[in-house]
């Protein structure tokens, strides 16, 4: 079966997110050749404003290039939409009565992910944007789940291996993520929720059990697949 509705990717924040998003989506797929996978409009808007350095007060807003693209998906044909940035759901959240198409949230599907891995919480790293504006945290809080949180040191060296991602530099972020992970692990061992798109890219790096991660990416993409191949979606 090859479902009906077109999915929209607005993405380039950053580009390697984006990228590992749709290998994911590709992957997961329950198709045997190429005609049984989603039809997909990808936007990957790079030169959209960093959502974290404008949280901060230090630069230009996003708003208008995010509302951009996804007019330009919408006006493309898409019918579903998925943000591959964490941190942009906060603008998300603001016009979500303005977005003409259905969006599948990233942050609710994380944290039912998270749930069903750890009842009893995870710790959450994130963007220095992210964790300001508390976004995961307000999500948790009305699904009834509970995120332990990072010193702000430890969030500060988490923002810059988001960094070092996006930069190429997957190995030194890797290195860099394992420490400060094992520094939250000698205080409680529970999965470490790779809130931004650019963390399960330095996960892979770390060398770390998979399975003490909840990937943000892939819950993207698992919930994507769902959507898009859900019986009641393709009558």
């Amino acid at each position: 079966m090859r479902p009906k509705k077109v999915l929209g990717v607005l993405g380039g924040m950053g580009p390697a997110a984006t990228a590992d998003f749709l290998r994911l989506l590709a992957e997961k797929a329950p198709a045997s050749c190429d005609q049984e996978h989603p039809q997909m409009i990808v936007y990957s808007n790079t030169i959209t404003p960093d959502r974290t350095t404008y949280l901060l007060g230090k630069g230009p807003d996003p708003r208008a290039d995010i509302r951009r693209g996804i007019a330009c998906l919408h006006e493309w044909g898409a019918e579903v939409l998925a943000v591959t940035c964490n941190t942009a759901h906060f603008f998300l959240d603001e016009m979500i009565d303005e977005i003409p198409m259905h969006l599948i949230h990233i942050i609710d599907e994380t944290i039912r992910e998270a749930r069903t891995a750890s009842a009893q919480g995870a710790w959450l790293t994130s963007t220095l944007g992210t964790m300001k504006t508390g976004l995961y945290q307000r999500h948790a809080e009305a699904m009834g789940y509970r995120f332990r949180i990072p010193s702000p040191e430890q969030n500060i060296i988490i923002h810059d291996v988001t960094d070092l991602v996006k930069a190429g530099r997957r190995e030194e972020a890797g290195r860099m993520y394992k420490k400060i992970i094992g520094e939250l692990w000698e205080k409680e061992k529970l999965p470490v929720v790779c809130a931004c798109t650019e963390l399960p890219i330095a996960y892979d790096y770390t060398g770390l059990d998979k399975s003490m991660s909840i990937d943000c990416l892939a819950a993207l993409a698992n919930a994507c697949i769902s959507y898009l191949y859900a019986p009641e979606n393709n009558r």
